[in-house]
C-alpha cells in the first residue's frame, strides 16, 4: 500500500480527528451487532496510546434531518466506552462552537465522538465549507472508514484537503488484501461472484476475468449466463437487460467461466417452498432456481483444489431462507478448509460466512460491500485517494 498509515506521523500531543465506519444495525435504539466498532479498535488503541486526545466522526443510516433522533451515535459511543473500558464523551453535534469547545478542552487519552455527519445535508454533496469546519476540530485526519472510502463526502474526501491525511490500521489491511486480487495476485487465482444482477457487476466481471484463471458465477446472475446460453430458465430471476450483456463475456472468456450444472429449484419464492433438485437444462414450467445443486458444489470444490488466492463477492444461492443455503454456507465451509488466501469482498459474502461460522478462518472479511467491490472494479475510490502518499 503506497499510501501513509497513522505510524508514519507523529500524533504525541496532538488531537487526532478519525473517521470510523459506526454504520452499525440498530433495534429499539441499541446496536445489535458491534462488528465494524471493534474492526476501530487496533486503531483507536494505538492513537490512545500515542498521548494523543481522539475525536471519532461517523455516518449512521440516512437521516432526513438532525431530528430524527434514531439515527444518533450514541448508542455506539456507549458501546465503544464499555469495549475500551474508557469514557466517551458524547457531542451534540459534528460541528459547532460547543463542539470546537469540547473538542479544545480534550485532554490526552480522552475520547470525544462526534454525532452522525448525515444529520447535515451538506456531508454527502462534499459541502467543503462544512468538511473545513470539520478539520478545525483536529491536528490531523486519519480515515479509517473502509466501508465509506467509494463515497467522496466531507467527513471522507474535503476533509483531506484541509489537515494532513493517513489511513488507520483497517483501512491499510482492506487496501493490502483487496490490493492483492487486484495488483498483483497470487496464481492460481480463482474469483467467485454471486449477487442478484449482472447490470450492478458488469465491470467487476469483466475486471476479475483479466486477472482471474477461473470464475465462478452463481446466484440470480448464473440464472442470466445460462439464459444467454439458450437455457429455458422458467420463473427464474433473468435480467433481460443484461442478455447480450451475458453473451459477449460468454463469447470471450467462457473457457474461465464456471456456472452451476444443477440447482435447487422452488415452485415459489419462499422459505417454505416445495423444492427439488435438477439440472439445470430440465427446470419445470412454473419452478425457479434458488440455489446451486451438489454437482455444482463438486465443480466448486475441485475448481478450488490447489489454488492460492480466492475472492468472493455475493452468496451463491438466496441463503437468508435455511432451503436455499446450502451452497453458499457449504462453499464458505470449503474456502474455510482452503490452504489459499481467501478474502471476502463484505456486504452479503461477509455476512454468509459469519453464519456459516467460518468468518474467522478467512484471511480477510472486508468491512466494505460497495466500497470493496468499487475496488475490485479497479476504480479509485475518492477516500483512499485523499490520503497522503508514502
Amino acid at each position: 500500500m503506497n499510501k501513509k498509515t497513522v505510524k508514519d506521523i507523529d500524533i504525541k500531543n496532538k488531537r487526532v480527528l478519525m473517521r470510523v465506519d459506526f454504520n452499525v444495525p440498530m433495534e429499539n435504539g441499541k446496536v445489535t451487532d458491534d462488528k465494524r466498532i471493534r474492526a476501530a479498535l487496533p486503531t483507536i488503541k494505538y492513537v490512545l496510546e500515542q498521548s494523543a486526545s481522539l475525536i471519532l466522526m461517523s455516518h449512521l443510516g440516512r437521516p432526513r434531518s438532525a431530528s430524527d433522533s434514531e439515527f444518533s451515535l450514541r448508542a455506539a459511543s456507549e458501546v465503544l466506552s464499555s469495549l475500551l473500558e474508557v469514557p466517551v464523551k458524547m457531542a451534540p453535534d459534528c460541528v459547532g462552537s460547543e463542539v470546537e469547545k469540547m473538542a479544545k478542552e480534550l485532554k490526552a487519552g480522552e475520547v470525544l465522538m462526534l454525532e452522525n455527519t448525515r444529520f447535515h445535508a451538506g456531508e454527502e454533496k462534499n459541502d467543503l465549507e462544512l468538511a473545513k469546519q470539520m478539520a478545525s476540530l483536529g491536528d490531523v485526519y486519519v480515515n479509517d472508514a473502509f466501508g465509506s472510502a467509494h463515497r467522496a463526502h466531507s467527513s471522507t474526501e474535503g476533509i483531506a484537503r484541509f489537515l494532513p491525511a493517513v489511513s488507520g490500521f483497517l483501512m491499510e489491511q482492506e487496501l493490502e488484501y483487496l490490493g492483492r486480487a487486484v495488483a498483483h495476485p497470487e496464481h492460481p487465482y480463482i474469483a467467485i461472484l454471486g449477487g442478484a444482477k449482472i447490470s450492478d457487476k458488469i465491470l467487476v466481471v469483466e475486471t476479475l476475468l483479466s486477472k482471474c484463471d477461473k470464475l465462478i458465477i452463481g446466484g440470480g446472475m448464473a440464472n442470466t449466463f445460462l439464459a444467454a446460453q439458450g437455457l429455458n430458465m422458467q420463473d427464474s430471476l433473468v435480467e433481460e437487460s443484461s442478455l447480450e450483456t451475458a453473451k459477449s463475456i460468454l463469447e470471450k472468456s467462457s473457457e474461465k467461466l464456471i456456472l452451476p450444472v444443477d440447482a435447487i429449484i422452488a415452485d415459489k419464492f419462499d422459505a417454505e417452498a416445495n423444492t427439488q433438485t435438477v439440472d439445470v437444462d430440465k427446470i419445470p414450467a412454473g419452478w425457479r432456481m434458488l440455489d446451486v445443486g451438489p454437482k455444482t458444489l463438486e465443480l466448486y470444490k475441485s475448481a478450488l483444489n490447489g489454488v492460492k488466492l480466492v475472492v468472493w463477492n455475493g452468496p451463491v444461492g438466496v441463503f437468508e431462507m435455511a432451503k436455499f443455503a446450502e451452497g453458499t454456507f457449504a462453499l464458505a465451509h470449503m474456502l474455510a478448509e482452503s490452504n489459499a488466501t481467501t478474502v471476502i469482498g463484505g456486504g452479503d459474502s461477509a455476512s454468509a460466512v459469519k453464519k456459516a461460522g467460518v468468518a474467522k478462518q478467512m484471511t480477510h472479511v472486508s468491512t466494505g460491500g460497495g466500497a470493496s467491490l468499487e475496488f475490485l472494479e479497479g476504480k479509485e475510490l475518492p477516500g483512499v485517494a485523499a490520503l497522503l502518499d508514502k
